[in-house]
């Protein structure tokens, strides 16, 4: 009986270690990737997980439109598809 309470023991303490260990990092890592998408603003400039780099133009929904180049190229994006939101500075 002592050695199944250890096994179960033992069991609970590494679930909890890899709980440490892989889940709160990705939740932390999700939280953050919300926050970004969600402070983005018209004027934003934002850099896609393809490299692309542009101005946002309009946000719909989970939908977002970017300005890229001088020749004012515009490109339908998802939310998911942001990767780096740059801050705006205001005056």
């Amino acid at each position: 009986m002592d050695q199944i309470l250890g096994i179960v023991l033992y069991l609970a303490f590494m679930l909890g270690i890899m709980y440490l260990i892989v889940v709160l990092p990705q939740k932390r890592r999700d939280k953050k990737t919300r926050e970004m998408l969600n402070s983005m603003k018209v004027g934003s400039n934002v850099i896609t997980i393809g490299g692309i780099a542009g101005k946002v133009i309009n946000i719909k929904d989970d939908e977002v439109v970017i300005e890229t180049s001088v020749e004012k190229t515009q490109i339908r994006l998802k939310k998911w598809a942001i990767k780096e939101v740059e801050k705006l500075i205001e005056a």
